[in-house]
């Protein structure tokens, strides 16, 4: 399952590695848009199976955060 950005914004912060377990709501990522702080949580339980962005990296609406495995 591809996990998308909603938002222009540049990756503040990393939370999720490659290979974790994450629940359905869980951070994944937290963006920085215009001072305010965004996190990209998990749509469905499973394991991270991609991280495709970097802190600092500055991404457009609809690009691919992550993609999770749905267990």
């Amino acid at each position: 399952m591809e996990v998308r950005a909603e938002l222009t914004a540049t990756v503040w912060k990393v939370v999720a590695e490659v290979g974790a377990t994450v629940a359905e709501g869980d951070e994944l990522v937290i963006l920085e848009s215009m001072k305010m702080e965004i996190p990209v949580v998990a749509p469905a339980a499973g394991t991270v199976s991609e991280m495709r962005v970097a802190e600092e990296d500055r991404i457009s609406e609809g690009d691919v955060v992550a993609v999770i495995d749905v267990s």
